[in-house]
């Protein structure tokens, strides 16, 4: 009896260990079995395993598939997010003779223009990119400087630009040649030793014929610019290429070339209309919405030294797709010594641009117009400038700075100037080229 329970127990403690046994197996295969699928997964993604083995794991959502119900987003899906970019414009840098005296400094030999863009300098920084169109060469070198009609500034106004916060100078205008081959080659050596992004004249053929396109915001901007000519004075015969001049066919072919360089939006310079008129000829409507059709997104006009209107263009392609170009017919004068009938106003055009992270489109979503006046003070030697943001100024707090007279002539300069901005209509139509 005793010896039957012996062998009963033996045979029940041997089970039990069978048992125990076994779930350690189990503990073991299980980790491994997770280890394998997740090999394949990582294969799978790099795209070196032709065997699919992830069927027991979440699938990744592609961008607008709906048949999945994953909440794991891919690598793609995780960077379709949508980035925008504020790009701010105005209108010409101009230097006449007046300009200069009071901010010449005889202890150094230097100038410094820096003041002239204190009050504005809180807009310009706040852009992601700042645009300015440069009328003047920065030949130097000159015991006097000059303004009209043959330009001549000191490199230390590209400082004060940069100072300001501009990014972008475009210098194709009717002033580039004003000190022939020379001032072009110097105006661009000082630019590019302080970093500016330029376009409009070029040092040589090849540079001449690159797309510049430059990203910020996960944005690529195309940038283009050209003049309807140089006052006469002639190209170089050898160098034709110098200054871009506005030839419609060619600008339709950078076009397509910034494109093709990946330019998500293309903005254009173009220093062209007639000067003093409030309103743009029909040439320029033309010439404009016909490079909007073509493909530009933003034409930012100069030369006619006043605002003229800007207007919104909706281009329909063939196959139903829509999209929204801006125009600005003239930004008018950032700083000069001109005076009134309107030559003394100038805007800061503020454009939002948002590139869709879905489908990489792109909108203008918000247009902001901000007139700006040259306020002058003193004579002859000691007149000093400043460019004064009208909204800002006319209706901040009373301060000891500005009459009660001064602040109701801005408000009536920034109504008129708002007035005359918006008083195109609002969107034209037009169909694309293709």
């Amino acid at each position: 009896m005793e010896s039957s329970q012996w062998r009963q127990g033996l045979y029940l403690v041997s089970i039990a260990m069978l048992l125990m046994l076994t779930a350690a197996c189990q503990l073991n295969v299980g980790p491994l079995k997770q280890a394998e699928h997740g090999s394949h997964t990582i294969q799978q993604e790099s795209g070196n395993d032709s065997q699919s083995h992830t069927a027991q794991l979440p699938t990744p959502t592609a961008p607008g598939d709906k048949s999945s119900t994953s909440t794991y987003p891919s690598a793609e899906s995780a960077n379709q997010h949508d980035q925008q970019l504020k790009l701010l414009a105005v209108g010409d840098i101009m230097m006449h003779s007046p300009q200069f005296p009071a901010y010449y400094n005889r202890k150094t030999g230097g100038y410094s223009f820096n003041s002239y863009f204190d009050l504005v300098k809180p807009y310009i920084t706040q852009a992601d990119l700042a645009w300015a169109n440069l009328e003047t060469p920065l030949l130097g070198g000159e015991r006097e400087y000059t303004g009209y009609p043959r330009f001549n500034a000191p490199a230390e106004l590209a400082d004060a630009l940069r100072y300001a916060g501009f990014d972008i100078v475009t210098n194709a205008n009717n002033h580039s040649l004003d000190r022939s081959e020379r001032g072009v080659l110097k105006t661009l050596e000082v630019l590019k030793q302080r970093q500016f992004i330029t376009k409009g004249t070029f040092a040589s053929k090849w540079e001449s014929e690159q797309p510049t396109v430059i990203e910020k915001n996960g944005i690529k901007l195309g940038i283009l610019a050209y003049t309807y000519g140089t006052n006469g004075i002639s190209l170089p015969k050898d160098k034709p290429y110098m200054v871009a001049l506005i030839d419609e066919d060619k600008i339709i072919k950078d076009i397509r070339l910034a494109r093709q360089a990946g330019a998500d939006v293309i903005a254009i310079a173009l220093h062209f209309g007639n000067e003093y008129e409030p309103d743009p000829n029909q040439q320029q409507i033309k010439l404009a919405r016909k490079l909007v059709a073509a493909g530009a997104d933003i034409i930012l006009g100069s030369h006619p030294h006043v605002l003229q209107p800007y207007e919104r263009v909706t281009v329909h392609a063939a196959d139903g797709h829509k999209r929204d170009g801006i125009i600005m017919y003239s930004m008018g004068n950032f700083v000069s010594n001109q005076r009134g009938e309107g030559k003394d106003i100038g805007v800061m055009l503020q454009l939002t641009i948002k590139k869709r992270g879905a489908d990489g489109t792109i909108q203008i979503l918000d247009t902001e117009v901000h007139p700006t006046w040259v306020y002058r003070a003193g004579t002859k030697s000691k007149r000093t400038y400043k460019i004064v943001p009208l909204k800002a100024v006319a209706y901040e707090k009373q301060t000891s700075t500005w009459s009660k007279k001064q602040r109701d002539d801005m408000k009536r300069m920034l109504n008129s100037a708002m007035k005359h901005l918006r008083s195109r209509p609002h969107t034209a139509v037009v169909k694309a080229l293709t």
